[in-house]
């Protein structure tokens, strides 16, 4: 279904955390089919969150990116994403890598664009930050996603996008 107005994403911020984990927790339940109930890795994830999303910083390694409820508190959808610096080589002289994960979106507002609208987002910025090419863990339910958005697959579930797109 074809939401009525696009969707916009924003840059999360620490007050975000507490939704991001539960998204989080909506992913993991949807990818592995059986509960994923908080516990310490929460508690982790949550602190790892409020380090990395004070305030959008420029020189953040990790963002995240999410579009509220339209209908009350909360977020629907979200995306986070993260920059590695590895050696570098002739295909990558900055040695930068994006790693995208937590891509999530609450049942009732699937299928109306708003991982797209959270992708869109975080790919924008690792473009902003010269990252030449980005990579995934995707779902089953993900793939349809990816593959439209320019991703290819390594192995079964890895995928890669080369930017700029």
């Amino acid at each position: 279904m074809k939401p009525a107005v696009e969707p916009i994403a924003r840059r999360a911020v620490a007050t975000d955390t507490e939704e991001l984990v539960r998204l989080r927790i909506v992913m993991l339940e949807d990818m592995h089919g059986e509960p994923a109930p908080p516990g310490e890795w929460s508690r982790h994830s949550a602190a790892t969150l409020r380090r990395h999303l004070p305030v959008p910083d420029p020189a953040a390694t990790l963002a995240a990116f999410v579009v509220d409820r339209p209908d009350g508190p909360g977020l629907a959808a979200c995306a986070v994403g993260t920059i590695e610096e590895r050696l570098a080589s002739p295909g990558n002289p900055g040695g930068l890598v994006g790693y995208i994960f937590n891509v999530a979106t609450h049942e009732p507002y699937r299928r109306r664009g708003l991982s797209t609208a959270c992708l869109d987002a975080l790919l924008a910025w690792f473009e902003a930050r010269a990252v030449p090419a980005v990579r995934l863990f995707a779902s089953r339910d993900g793939l349809p996603m990816y593959e439209r958005m320019g991703f290819r697959r390594e192995t079964k579930t890895s995928m890669e996008l080369i930017l700029p797109r």
